[in-house]
């Protein structure tokens, strides 16, 4: 069991991925591996999109489903029964499910543990070679650098503080409308950034590249999504 799971890790996923890595550096971003990473995170990103459209709107439909829970507990609240019959309806008519939401996070996790153990073995030389398909050319000595920054560099305190800032900046900006912050939603804004700054820290600087173009893709997609399947407001004058 344990050798076919490692089998299939290396076989059908992690050669897979060092191809499609390879031959994007080499037909797409001028042999520099970081940019490679950069796009293969945005194709990955667009394979996924449909999945990602589902999440979104199911979060717009949440919304609209707690809405409506909030004014059926207003309208039934001398009648509890009646009340939670209401509430059950309109669940059921807004039915939501995660697994679009859970199979996009895990397949992402999947990539991040896959690029995690490419940089950890080494992309270069007689290991790189083995690996790729015959139609892949051998792209000699890889070119790591981006724009000064070594991807395959741990401890890097500029990616992995970008990566924090950004994750900051973007929960106040969700907010925005929100005049007061419950203690549980302050201390959310500082400590989630801060872990992921640290976790990122700890990584190779690839790792922040992957999150840090996966968070601005997925973000760009939300305020899209968020903005075609918001509830239009009502036309003044409109009939009573």
């Amino acid at each position: 069991m344990i050798n076919l799971f490692f089998l299939i890790w290396n076989q059908y996923l992690l050669i897979p991925l060092v191809n499609a890595l390879i031959w994007i550096y080499n037909n797409m971003t001028d042999h520099n591996l970081g940019w490679a990473v950069v796009w293969l995170t945005v194709g990955l990103r667009i394979v996924l999109l449909p999945l990602t459209i589902i999440s979104e709107r199911n979060t717009v439909r949440q919304a609209k489903a707690q809405e409506e829970a909030l004014k059926a507990a207003q309208a039934f609240r001398f009648d509890h029964i009646a009340q939670q019959e209401e509430i059950r309806k309109i669940i059921k008519k807004n039915h939501i499910s995660p697994w679009a939401k859970v199979l996009t996070l895990l397949i992402q996790l999947l990539v991040l543990i896959l690029l995690y153990q490419v940089f950890v073995r080494g992309i270069t030389g007689e290991k790189l070679a083995k690996v790729l398909y015959s139609w892949i050319d051998f792209p000699g000595k890889i070119n790591t650098n981006f724009y000064g920054f070594e991807i395959g560099k741990v401890h890097d305190l500029i990616w992995s503080g970008i990566c924090g800032i950004y994750i900051f900046l973007f929960i106040i900006f969700e907010n925005r409308h929100q005049k007061h912050w419950q203690s549980g939603q302050v201390v959310f804004l500082f400590l989630f950034p801060f872990f992921t700054f640290a976790a990122l820290w700890y990584l190779p600087m690839v790792k922040s590249l992957f999150i840090l173009t996966s968070m601005v893709f997925s973000d760009i997609i939300t305020l899209i999504i968020s903005f075609l399947f918001s509830p239009k407001p009502a036309k003044v004058g409109a009939h009573h």
